[in-house]
């Protein structure tokens, strides 16, 4: 017999804090503001960007320009003016290579700080550090390479351990490259080799210990978003998420070679990539062409996340800035996010976790899938939050709506799934048929039914099953409802899954009522 404790137990009621941050790049700046409670749940509730273009003109001159300072103190008032006018508590400003490497760059943070903004200058070892602090709480890697290319600069660091070992900062951002290089329209293909040449050189060491150590490539930054979004759209990719996106080495190759080809009137049009990024675009993907290239790597990991989180983290955790466990901190995390009644929803898992294990024997699944179920039951009501009508499509949605770090994106859509599955309906892959392996269909109907049994099981939300037991026959699985009172409507509910579980499991579903 199997008891039906519920085991967990969600505070998520605490004190709120708001923080935001500025990244003042050399290219774009972007105000983020984040919501949180200190170590246990966090979200992102506001944004602006603005292209700024501070760097413009840097690799010739050396200094920052007057259009250039005056575009980046536009965007810095209209930050400070909007957290004045929204009470932000606190309000951070970092700036990158621009700011660090222009000559000038103390009398344009002179004028930054008569705004009332007090400005940190990031050293490329700061920026380095702030990347590998991002993948390290939302990827599931333990050991990577980081790699973060903006306006000015690049980056690319080891972590090892979910910890930043070492890194440098290069000069090969995007906008500094084009000016260097890249001067005709489309790009000619001298132009192109002298850029690669320049990439082959600065980062000649650290390529040599990339092709040494054969580990997962992170990278982060809008270059690389943009990238990776204009081959989903060549590739009709399902989803609309980049975080955990894998960018393969053709798909690559095949996205820079069809920037090469066109103008920058026609970059400005291509469908995935920011009208504003299409002149600076093909000299960041040209580097990344050469690193992975020169890496001897299969692709890149695309993140989602960078500084501006490395920054957020720090403050949100205590040293050494690290959740626990990447995935199960994001599921909850997006679990926080929604109120629900937090005891079904223990219930609904602890009776997922004994029916998975009872029925081994039938589906033969290991850690994995009960781990894939027992996320889906923790989210399976989040749905609620928009209404009850139709709750299990609003949860697929919010489950789908948001990259969760740590989870690939097959794991996702299979928890959308048993989420969109969870009370009715036919599990089926839909859309996501692309995204799903071998025996996922059945992996999906079989999870599936148990999740939707662990419901059926909780149908008043009562409580009032206490136990379970499972006997597993020759033609039969016999479900024992331990019960005070007999559980009515759940004996009801659950039968009529009946159908379901056999075509699921192959034995019939036996319901009874156990004094």
């Amino acid at each position: 017999m199997l008891e039906a404790t519920a085991e967990i137990n969600f505070d998520i009621v605490g004190p709120m804090r708001h923080l935001g941050i500025v990244d003042l790049g050399s290219g774009t700046s972007r105000l983020v503001v984040y919501q949180f409670e200190e170590g246990k749940h966090f979200r992102l509730i506001d944004e602006i960007r603005e292209t700024v273009r501070l760097g413009q003109g840097l690799a010739e001159s050396n200094r920052l320009s007057a259009a250039g300072m005056e575009r980046a103190l536009l965007a810095l008032r209209l930050y400070a003016d909007f957290a004045q006018a929204t009470h932000l508590e606190e309000l951070r400003v970092i700036a990158t290579s621009a700011a660090r490497d222009a000559e000038n760059g103390a009398e344009f943070l002179r004028q930054v700080r008569k705004l009332g903004l007090d400005v940190r200058v990031l050293s490329g070892e700061d920026e380095a550090r702030y990347g590998v602090l991002a993948v390290a709480n939302s990827f599931a890697f333990e050991e990577a390479w980081v790699m973060d290319l903006g306006g000015g600069s690049a980056q690319l660091s080891r972590m090892q351990r979910r910890l930043y070992r070492y890194g440098a900062a290069y000069p090969l951002g995007g906008v500094r490259l084009t000016e260097m290089f890249l001067h005709s329209d489309p790009p000619k293909k001298g132009e192109v080799e002298h850029l690669e040449r320049f990439a082959r050189k600065e980062l000649r060491n650290v390529l040599e210990e990339v092709r040494a150590r054969p580990l997962p490539l992170v990278a982060m930054g809008g270059t690389v978003r943009n990238l990776a979004k204009i081959a989903q759209k060549q590739g009709n990719y399902p989803l609309d998420l980049i975080h955990g996106y894998f960018l393969s080495r053709k798909a690559l190759e095949d996205v820079t070679e069809r920037l090469l080809s066109l103008s920058l009137a026609e970059r400005r049009t291509l469908e995935g990539l920011q009208a504003d990024r299409a002149d600076v675009i093909v000299a960041g993907a040209l580097v990344y062409r050469t690193v992975v290239r020169e890496g001897g790597l299969d692709g890149i990991w695309i993140s989602g996340q960078g500084v501006r989180e490395g920054v957020f983290y720090e403050e949100f955790l205590p040293e050494p800035h690290l959740v626990p466990e990447v995935r199960g901190f994001a599921v909850r995390n997006l679990f926080a996010h929604y109120p629900q009644e937090v005891r079904h929803t223990a219930r609904v898992r602890n009776f997922c976790r004994q029916l998975f294990r009872a029925l081994e024997p039938l589906h033969g699944y290991g850690k994995a899938e009960e781990t894939l179920l027992d996320e889906a039951a923790l989210l399976h009501d989040i749905g609620m939050s928009v209404g009850y009508y139709d709750h299990h499509k609003h949860g697929e949605y919010l489950v789908m709506s948001a990259a969760i770090p740590g989870l690939t994106h097959r794991e996702q859509a299979l928890i959308g799934l048993l989420v969109r599955y969870h009370r009715k309906g036919d599990p089926k892959p839909g859309t996501y048929k692309s995204l799903l392996g071998d025996g996922d269909n059945r992996r999906l109907l079989r999870l599936a039914t148990l999740l939707r049994i662990a419901e059926y099981l909780e149908r008043s939300r009562a409580g009032r099953v206490e136990a379970l037991e499972i006997e597993l026959e020759p033609k039969a699985v016999r479900l024992g409802l331990r019960a005070a009172e007999e559980p009515w409507v759940e004996m009801a509910e659950t039968a009529k899954q009946a159908g379901l579980f056999q075509a699921a499991f192959g034995p019939a579903l036996v319901l009874e009522w156990v004094r």
